[in-house]
């Protein structure tokens, strides 16, 4: 799951692919030799002397997120289903996201006034106890909670993290960066997988939950005397409590829009009007002015990043329980479908990464999106008997490669665009736009699916009832907001006065 760059996730990532959450970019800095970390020696990568403890500690972090996203992603169907909770499974996923976009801009606050330390640490120990509530659930709804709790988790260190980057790291290595955080996708995409569904199969899909949080030590041992090390906060005021206040009355109005849409009766109506009147108004205060009408420059790129990840995850959340409902694959199988996603968006961002394609970044984040919905109109063909159930791994790998190029580009562009002063909440804002695109459109997606009895999919073994109608509504919706996407990478270029 689709930062996918936290599947991401959870964000993220969500995932499965990168999380969307794993992609976010500080604002540049402006000193030529990335300022002096009190460490020994020099620096001429990311890997050299002077940067090789934090960039390895940092790696492992979205190494660990990526791991939990692809392990998620292929255990959620089982699940979901030993906890009779199908019609649940949207919430599963958009419970993280609503509850990191809270996070999110908490983390902005918190790392622009007191640095990224403390609310990296305690985003980690969140995520971790979180696994822990979700691995020992007894019902759907004790899942979901531990599911919101490593998103508050999550958001809070994606957020960290990128601040990290901007403050360690000198501008001409921050690419470079991105790209090992994709690349930090790789191996866990391969391992996660086939790991998880072999604990799924042998002992339960609670120990995928469960034994995660034992990995968490290592990463912060490794980074923290090169944490300690960073030049301390410019900024001494106490925290924006507007714009927390704002984030989480836009959380309790995405919940609330996403309770209603799966309930779908008439008394459904008063939450979800009390969501779109939180929602609404405090969405257009926490983002930059010109968003939702991507107005041009920073606001289409804030824009692209939502809905990239949002059509992208809605997507991929719904296809390990299709594979395994539909197809009769096993957890296995169907959480492999997705592992070859992690590598081309690695390579996407890899490509991204070129000097020489520069001049040519937003056509790029056009072909990213077109790429991703081609991959989720092709998934609609799994749907068929006659067609192969491989085919998804092939859709998956065409959609991995366009967001590669897609949420790269458009973190590059953030930092041309941010100035140094404004880290934290500017990579809070492009974090925030991502949970939000993944909350409403992982919710669409679960609407559409409840819509088109996609919750009579309850039952196991040889009496599990066939819904082909649900998938395909959710992946026709994707792919057409893919489009928009497209259409946005069109305004991504300021206006030169």
């Amino acid at each position: 799951m689709t930062p996918r760059d936290p599947h991401d996730a959870d964000a993220a990532v969500a995932d499965g692919a990168p999380p969307p959450q794993a992609s976010a970019v500080p604002a540049v800095r402006p000193e030529p030799d990335g300022g002096d970390l009190g460490l020994e020696g020099g620096g001429d990568t990311v890997w050299g002397k002077r940067y090789r403890a934090l960039t390895l500690g940092i790696v492992t972090v979205v190494s660990l997120i990526a791991f939990e996203a692809s392990a998620v992603n292929t255990a959620m169907p089982v699940a979901a289903r030993a906890l009779d909770g199908v019609e649940l499974y949207a919430y599963a996923f958009s419970a993280y996201f609503t509850a990191s976009l809270f996070a999110m801009a908490l983390s902005g606050e918190w790392c622009d006034r007191k640095g990224p330390l403390t609310p990296l640490f305690t985003g980690i120990a969140a995520f971790a106890a979180g696994l822990l509530v979700a691995g020992s659930a007894q019902r759907m709804w004790m899942f979901v909670g531990g599911r919101a709790i490593q998103g508050i988790g999550g958001g809070l260190v994606i957020v960290a993290l990128y601040v990290v980057v901007g403050r360690a790291y000198p501008q001409r290595l921050q690419p470079a960066v991105l790209a090992s955080f994709s690349a930090a996708w790789v191996l866990p995409v391969i391992v996660g997988p086939l790991a998880a569904g072999t604990v799924t199969e042998q002992a339960g899909w609670r120990w995928v939950f469960l034994a995660i949080p034992v990995l968490v030590v290592p990463p912060l041992a490794v980074m923290l005397p090169a944490l300690r090390a960073l030049p301390p906060s410019e900024r001494s005021a106490g925290m924006n409590r507007r714009r927390i206040l704002l984030a989480l009355a836009v959380a309790v109005g995405a919940g609330l829009l996403q309770y209603a849409g799966q309930d779908l009766s008439r008394l459904s109506l008063v939450p979800a009007a009390a969501g779109l009147a939180l929602l609404v108004p405090c969405v257009l205060r926490l983002l930059p002015k010109g968003t939702f009408r991507a107005a041009r420059g920073l606001p289409s790129v804030i824009l692209l990043r939502g809905v990239a990840a949002g059509s992208f995850l809605g997507a991929e959340s719904f296809v390990p329980l299709m594979l395994v409902t539909q197809r009769d694959l096993s957890a296995t199988a169907a959480g492999l479908s997705l592992t070859g996603g992690g590598l081309t968006w690695a390579l996407g961002s890899y490509t991204q990464s070129r000097p020489r394609l520069e001049p040519h970044r937003e056509r790029l984040m056009g072909l990213g999106m077109l790429l991703i919905a081609v991959s989720i109109a092709t998934v609609l063909l799994a749907l068929t008997d006659s067609v192969p159930a491989w085919i998804v791994a092939v859709a998956w790998v065409i959609g991995g490669y366009g967001m590669g190029l897609a949420i790269s580009s458009g973190s590059v562009l953030l930092l041309k665009l941010s100035r140094p002063e404004d880290a934290g909440s500017n990579s809070a804002s492009l974090q925030v736009s991502d949970a939000l695109g993944n909350i409403t459109l992982v919710g669409l997606s679960g609407v559409l699916f409840v819509t088109f009895g996609g919750g009579d999919i309850a039952a196991t073994g040889p009496t599990a009832s066939h819904q082909p109608a649900a998938f395909g509504a959710v992946y026709v919706a994707m792919a057409a907001v893919a489009l928009v996407g497209a259409w946005v990478t069109t305004r991504l270029r300021a206006e030169i006065r």
